[in-house]
């Protein structure tokens, strides 16, 4: 398995914040920052599935959407 390269980011929370953070971690059995890199991970990846299903949903609108049927003419458009 290959391994990510990491960089560190400083945050600044409250004190509060901190603390509940802390509970948080420890009933998890992870850190505060192993918190934080799941929760940034899976907006990262929310947003980038966002993305790929707006490109679709784009890429499809422009195609269009073959229902059946044939063309019709002007005339038989305009039939009343």
């Amino acid at each position: 398995m290959a391994q990510t390269r990491k960089q560190n980011v400083t945050v600044s929370l409250s004190v509060q914040t901190i603390k509940k953070a802390k509970l948080l971690a420890a009933r998890r059995s992870t850190s505060i920052s192993g918190l934080l890199a799941e929760q940034i991970e899976s907006l990262v990846g929310a947003e980038e599935a966002y993305a790929a299903a707006h490109r679709s949903a784009l890429d499809l609108m422009e195609k269009g959407l073959h229902l059946g049927g044939a063309p019709l003419t002007r005339d038989e458009l305009h039939a009343r």
